[in-house]
């Protein structure tokens, strides 16, 4: 009954191992495609507008 118990917890702990990776490697790979793109048009950023006081800002590098 323990070893199914260990088996169980391995198998999960895998699992949201795995699920962190994946998430990691998509949003590299967003950023990745954002600065290629930027690159190819010349831009030195994205601009995103402030909702609150409708001005535009640089997009900064932790924000989705």
């Amino acid at each position: 009954m323990a070893q199914i118990i260990f088996l169980v917890v391995l198998i999960g702990g895998a699992l949201l191992l795995y699920r962190r990776f994946i998430s990691d490697a998509e949003k590299l790979a967003a950023r990745s495609r954002q600065e290629r793109k930027e690159k190819e048009t010349g831009a030195t950023g994205t601009l995103v507008k402030d909702p609150e006081t409708g001005e535009y800002r640089l997009k900064k590098d932790d924000e989705a």
